[in-house]
């Protein structure tokens, strides 16, 4: 792990060559010395990177959908996650299905136990 003299210095040259490039910074729009940082739906720490918890919230408080639409938009949030989750495929198959063309939108109470309560 790089020290805080370490991570100084090669900040220090990060910034000469954006400076000698011409390219520039608006420093209150920057900071440093973060201990977490959040970036792409994940947060980096020292420690590693990790999912960012607030997305987590997002799927597990996900509201009832009425509507293919509403499918979509969940599976979108959640879909970016299917790595992180066991049996992804299995789980949303079936709720996947009500996004097909042709196929009426009829939540169930087995989508209801299976899918959002897994």
């Amino acid at each position: 792990m790089e020290s805080k003299e370490q991570h100084e210095q090669h900040l220090r040259v990060a910034l000469e060559v954006l400076r000698k490039e011409k390219l520039y910074a608006k420093f209150k729009k920057c900071e440093f010395w973060l201990e977490r940082v959040g970036f792409l739906r994940h947060v980096v720490t020292a420690q590693g990177i990790e999912v960012d918890p607030t997305k987590v919230e997002a799927v597990t408080n996900w509201k009832a959908v009425t509507n293919a639409g509403e499918v979509w938009s969940f599976l979108g949030l959640a879909g970016y996650y299917w790595i992180f989750i066991e049996g992804f495929s299995k789980i949303t198959g079936p709720v996947a299905q009500l996004t097909r063309k042709g196929v009426k939108f009829q939540w169930t109470d087995k989508f209801e136990t299976k899918f959002l309560r897994t």
